[in-house]
Parts: C-alpha cells; sequence; structure tokens
C-alpha cells in the first residue's frame, strides 16, 4: 500500500518519487490530471493493489500577506465555491474568478468537508508548517490584485493548480485526502509574462517559450529573476518537508486511519 500524490511540474515530482510514494503530473491541464489519476488508481486496482491516500504536493502562490517563498503549508482544500465575483474589496479578472470555482462540500464526502486527523498528522509531521485551506484554480492566479481578491473571498492561505482536481479524485475513490505545499511566490509579488508561460503539457520547462517573452519584454527581468529565485526556495522546502515524512515512514503507513472524521 502505498500513497498517490498529484503535482503540476516534472521537478516536483522528482522530488515526491525520493520518498517512496507515486507522483502524477499534471502539467497545468487540468482534465490531464483526472484522467492520468484515475488511470493510475484503476489500473493498480486491477493487480488487486489499494492506495491509502491522495495527497496533493508541489508549490503554491502565496494568498495570506504573511507567508513568504519557502513556507510550508498543510491543509484541506477550500470547498466553498469563490464568492467575490465583483463584489470585493478589489475587483477580479473573470477568468480567474471562473477558474477557482470548486466543488461544493457535499459532493467531497467524509473527512474532506472538515480538517481531518490526517491534515492534523501532516501539520505536526512537518516542521514549521502553517496550518489553512488551500484554493484550486484552473489557471495560474499571477497578479497581486487577484491574490488579494481572492484572500479576501475565500480566507484560504495559498493556492494552486491541482488540488481541486486531486480532492474530486479521492472523494470519488473514498480515499483520505490532504494538501502539502510550499511557497514559490508571495502574495505581494506579481508573476511576469515569462513565468505564466514557462510550462509545457507534460510538466516540463518550456524554455524556449519563456526566452521568447523575455526577448518581446525584456524589462520583466528583475520578476523573473525573482521568481527564479523564490521558486528554488519553494523547491527545497518540498525536499525538506516531504523528507520529514519520509522519515516517519509516510510510504508504508496506511494513511487511512488518520482520516476517520465524518
Amino acid at each position: 500500500m502505498s500513497v498517490l500524490v498529484a503535482c503540476g511540474l516534472v521537478r516536483e515530482a522528482q522530488i515526491i518519487k525520493r520518498v517512496g510514494v507515486i507522483p502524477c503530473v499534471g502539467g497545468g491541464q487540468a482534465a490531464g490530471l483526472e484522467n492520468t489519476l484515475e488511470d493510475i488508481i484503476t489500473a493498480f486496482a486491477s493487480e488487486g493493489y489499494a492506495f491509502s491516500a491522495l495527497l496533493s504536493c508541489g508549490v503554491a502562490g502565496a494568498l495570506d500577506p504573511a507567508l513568504r517563498a519557502g513556507d510550508v503549508v498543510v491543509g484541506e482544500l477550500h470547498t466553498q465555491r469563490f464568492p467575490g465575483e465583483g463584489r470585493g474589496p478589489v475587483e477580479m479578472s473573470n477568468g480567474a474568478a471562473d477558474s477557482a470555482r470548486l466543488q461544493p462540500p457535499s459532493l467531497l464526502g467524509p473527512g474532506l468537508r472538515r480538517g481531518s486527523n490526517l491534515v492534523e498528522w501532516l501539520a505536526r509531521a512537518v516542521p514549521g508548517a502553517h496550518r489553512g485551506t488551500i484554493v484550486g484554480a484552473d489557471s495560474i492566479i499571477a497578479s497581486v490584485t487577484e491574490k488579494t481578491a481572492l484572500y479576501a473571498s475565500t480566507g484560504a492561505i495559498a493556492v494552486d493548480m491541482e488540488s481541486h482536481i486531486a480532492a474530486r479524485v479521492a472523494a470519488r475513490h473514498h480515499l483520505p485526502f490532504a494538501i502539502v505545499r510550499t511557497i514559490s511566490d508571495s502574495a505581494d509579488h506579481a508573476l511576469p509574462p515569462a513565468a505564466l508561460v514557462g510550462m509545457k503539457p507534460d510538466g516540463g520547462v518550456a524554455l524556449g517559450a519563456i526566452l521568447a517573452s523575455l526577448a518581446r519584454n525584456p524589462a520583466q527581468l528583475p520578476g523573473l529573476i525573482r521568481t527564479g529565485r523564490d521558486a528554488g526556495a519553494a523547491f527545497s522546502a518540498l525536499g525538506r518537508a516531504l523528507g520529514a515524512l519520509e522519515a516517519l515512514g509516510i510510504g508504508r503507513l496506511d494513511l487511512r486511519e488518520l482520516a476517520l472524521d465524518v
């Protein structure tokens, strides 16, 4: 029995698989991630193999202004639909608002609507972890305006592009679900255009697209350098956080025993 882990990037998967769990890379493609998670679960089940939990791990953008690059966040999915379209203190773009719509709590099942024992265990196991809810989005929440609006409207401390998909799959298969993420961009940092085109559909780095964007707009170079530095801090923190879980034998534990609250 092992743990299935949803992530977005190949680099994240390389860190995740070191700790004895099975990564599934989404590459920013929501439908692709959901289908691949389903395929893995089905294939393993056909061999009589069951997963003990489904986690969402990798880097995330901060919504809470107190979080900095390299901080670790542990929690559950924010399960309310985004309520702030045009009504928050700051206007949010239609695209970002639409991308932040989530499954209602009634579709997420026991152990996912409230903080579970699994989440609490993970929060204690990872040194310095910040506990809170994380919101999932189908596109990158890049601007300070969008981050501010999403934080004001949801209270979620961070945002990523895989957790809402993974939570839906976990509920479908009655698997415990939790999120372990590290912050790659703070709430006051707007991602430059080159960072928004830097991911291939397979989760790899689209270096050509990054360089082309930089050539079109050289003024974004300082922001891109900061983005790269902060991402490096997030990847290092992810390795440390998962290393702490590896030391506890996360790949061998039956995490279903830690998610019994209903």
